[in-house]
């Protein structure tokens, strides 16, 4: 019997890297996510095949049971490795889903192009975690760790407001629908990069002032949520990216890469790569196609809400 499962992807607004310290993040569900189909297969592997959002496969290969018994060589960086480490934690936390007569034919389709960054991990990791019946939270810790704000992503459909309280993840869904939706784009700059610089100058800066950088941070998240206009709205993400621009001792994307742009613009997640987030008064298409970005998305085409 077919089963199929789906997962929404994700952009976080406000709160990168300090989530990871318990702040709060505002985090939007995309429209675009991940489906997993479950198929009987041959007992006692996996056979995987992923599909990119244009139809083409970007992996295929056979995991078998033995696999995910036997250590697992950490120091291959390959999907085939990633997908195994998954695996493995999800057999852990749901030994019974091994039967030896047993095998799976699985499939995987994107809406969103894997380059994008809007959570091929993360919205796989839940899709498991739906099929398997375990926590998706856990998996995603025993896995590869993080703040679990993007797990949130692919398990609601309005936005959210997240944080980490001893450890456990805090959602709390909230409203977000001021009449300025239709200033704010989204921009992809395809620019995939390590994000070592900044999480060293994160790390550096954060250790003596984290009690006050996280107060700043909740209070300017809370400013977000709460605009009426478009010019508070503006204010408020500015002095954000201002914020992590001394934090993570980097210049803000604007300063770097659009200083001659009218309006406001901010990284999103990881800085220094994938979307960020533009809120002009005019359509700012014509603008980033001149400058070879091609991806321009409304927000009403891009998040759930």
């Amino acid at each position: 019997m077919k089963k199929t499962f789906y997962s929404n992807g994700k952009l976080l607004i406000t709160g990168e890297y300090l989530v990871l310290d318990g702040a709060k993040g505002f985090a939007l569900p995309t429209k675009f996510g991940q489906n997993l189909i479950i198929e009987e297969g041959n007992k006692q592997e996996f056979h995987w095949k992923s599909y990119d959002a244009d139809g083409s496969i970007w992996f295929e290969d056979t995991i078998t049971y033995n696999d995910l018994i036997n250590e697992i060589d950490l120091e291959e960086e390959s999907v085939k490795t990633t997908l195994t480490i998954i695996l493995k934690e999800a057999f852990l936390l749901n030994p019974t889903f091994m039967d030896p007569s047993k095998g799976f034919k699985i499939t995987t389709e994107l809406s969103f192009s894997k380059s994008w960054g809007l959570g091929t991990s993360s919205t796989l990791i839940n899709n498991i975690a739906q099929w398997l019946q375990i926590d998706a939270f856990k998996l995603l810790q025993n896995s590869f760790g993080g703040s679990g704000y993007d797990i949130a992503c692919a398990q609601n459909n309005t936005p959210i407001l997240y944080h980490l309280e001893n450890g456990k993840p805090i959602i709390e869904q909230v409203s977000f629908s001021p009449d300025f939706i239709p200033n704010i784009y989204f921009v992809y700059l395809n620019k995939k990069q390590s994000s070592k610089i900044a999480i060293a100058g994160y790390n550096k800066n954060r250790k003596n002032n984290l009690e006050k950088i996280i107060a700043t941070n909740d209070q300017i998240t809370i400013q977000v949520l709460q605009a009426e206009t478009v010019e508070s709205f503006a204010k408020a993400i500015q002095k954000h990216e201002i914020d992590m621009s001394l934090i993570l001792e980097m210049q803000t994307v604007k300063e770097a890469s659009f200083p001659d742009f009218t309006g406001t613009i901010k990284s999103l997640g990881a800085w220094g790569g994938d979307f960020v987030m533009v809120i002009s008064t005019e359509n700012p298409t014509d603008y980033f196609v001149e400058k070879g970005y091609t991806t321009v998305i409304p927000y009403a085409e891009m998040i759930l809400n």
